[in-house]
């Protein structure tokens, strides 16, 4: 068996992130998918090139998609025997795609492999009824015209409605962002707060992009060469006139404006072994250190739908002997603005250490200069699936440039009540 080595992010390619209706409204996640994954591969050299495995998912996704990230590669210009596979964890799907890919890289299973995520708000999936379903079924399964013919009678007006995509918890029954309104409700984070974060997410952004930072990360796709939902001259007064919409009464705090829009984009991740990235001449920009996954009882019990990251980091931490101190940047996807700031606020609380965490001490405060420093889904927009890739791609690029030995923490929430986060360090 071949010894754990390192698996390194060589780089990121996505297309510019989209808003629901928008640029993207006529596109499916194969069209995304496929444009982020030529970008990929045309940025990289590896046009006719097998590589060990693309992975990745999408969360809304149609039938006609079971197969969605295989089809994607046969569409692209990758040598059409390289092996794909679909997976889905909400909201970490493109980061669980990362660590997928990076274990079976270490322990020398694949040379390389692409990771990441799509997904379309736009073009979700719309069902038809239960009743219009089964009937279909059985006119499809008739081996008599007598026996279709009956199949298409039992169809009754009130079947012929669809169920439209719901954007809530099937469990609960309430959307994510009155789910967190709850949690920011609990832990007393306030508007103004919320707005300044989301403020900074998208100043931070428009900076990056000014500055070309995302000119090696992004292709251009459908006319759109930047992410259509950052607001470069937002500000806090701005943001302060937006009223809420999640939550209840006086105490509301979440707007439009702190909470992430829905959104169209794919983003996918190169990932290899040192020694594949070097026969290539191909750039090592971080090496995926390691990464937890955990989960929440936000049903039965107290914890807030996105708050498993505050659980997941810990653990982490301990496993590889680091403080939440020990980075230099951190990337926490930004669901809502109040998300952030909740899981921030456990990590410094000394009563959910003790009572929720088992620890003697908090893991602390962070130095917000490092958080989110290139901003994040607030202001680019969170295609659920692609959002991991993003971060990741952005991350090692930024560790690369701090230099060797720097770390970064990802902490991504997720619907379910899960949280799935990882650590990078520029090699």
């Amino acid at each position: 068996m071949a010894q754990v080595r390192n698996a390194v992010i060589v780089g990121g390619n996505r297309i510019p992130f989209g808003k629901a209706g928008g640029a993207y409204a006529a596109v499916s996640n194969q069209d995304m998918l496929t444009a982020a994954l030529d970008g990929l591969i045309a940025r990289f050299g590896l046009a006719g090139q097998r590589v060990g495995e693309v992975a990745g998912g999408a969360v809304l996704k149609h039938s006609r998609d079971f197969n969605l990230v295989r089809e994607t590669v046969l569409g692209s210009a990758l040598d059409p025997t390289t092996p794909a596979y679909d997976l889905q964890q909400a909201c970490g799907t493109g980061l669980e795609a990362v660590i997928q890919v990076a274990n079976k890289i270490q322990l020398g299973q694949i040379d390389s492999a692409i990771a990441g995520g799509v997904d379309s708000a736009s073009d979700a999936p719309i069902a038809v009824g239960e009743g219009l379903r089964r009937a279909l079924l059985r006119a499809n399964h008739a081996k008599t015209a007598l026996q279709r013919a009956q199949a298409f009678a039992s169809i009754r007006p009130g079947d012929l409605a669809p169920e439209t995509p719901r954007n809530s918890e099937p469990r609960t029954g309430l959307s994510m962002g009155e789910h967190q309104a709850r949690t920011a409700k609990e832990w007393g984070i306030t508007r103004e707060a919320q707005d300044e974060l989301a403020a900074a997410s998208h100043h931070n952004m428009a900076r990056a992009w000014d500055e070309g930072f995302f000119d090696d990360l992004v292709t251009p796709y459908r006319r759109q060469s930047k992410d259509q939902g950052l607001r470069a001259d937002t500000s806090v007064e701005k943001l302060a006139k937006l009223s809420p919409v999640f939550g209840k009464g006086e105490g509301a705090t979440m707007t439009a404006g702190n909470s992430t829009p829905l959104s169209d984009g794919a983003a996918l991740v190169l990932v290899a072994s040192e020694e594949w990235a070097a026969e290539r001449n191909l750039p090592v920009l971080a090496r995926f250190v390691d990464a937890e996954v955990a989960a929440v009882d936000y049903v039965g019990g107290e914890e807030g739908l996105l708050m498993a990251p505050a659980y997941a980091v810990p653990r982490l931490l301990a496993r590889q002997g680091l403080t939440l101190q020990d980075f230099d940047f951190y990337e926490i996807h930004e669901a809502f603005a109040s998300t952030v700031l909740s899981t921030l606020a456990a990590w410094e609380s000394p009563e959910f250490a003790t009572e929720r965490l088992g620890l003697d001490a908090p893991l602390g405060s962070i130095d917000r200069s490092r958080l989110n420093v290139n901003g994040s889904s607030l202001a680019a927009g969170h295609p659920f699936a692609a959002t991991g890739g993003r971060i990741v791609a952005s991350l090692a690029k930024m560790l690369s440039e701090k230099g060797s030995g720097s770390r970064g923490l990802i902490s991504i929430c997720a619907a379910g009540g899960q949280g799935v986060v990882a650590i990078l360090e520029a090699v």
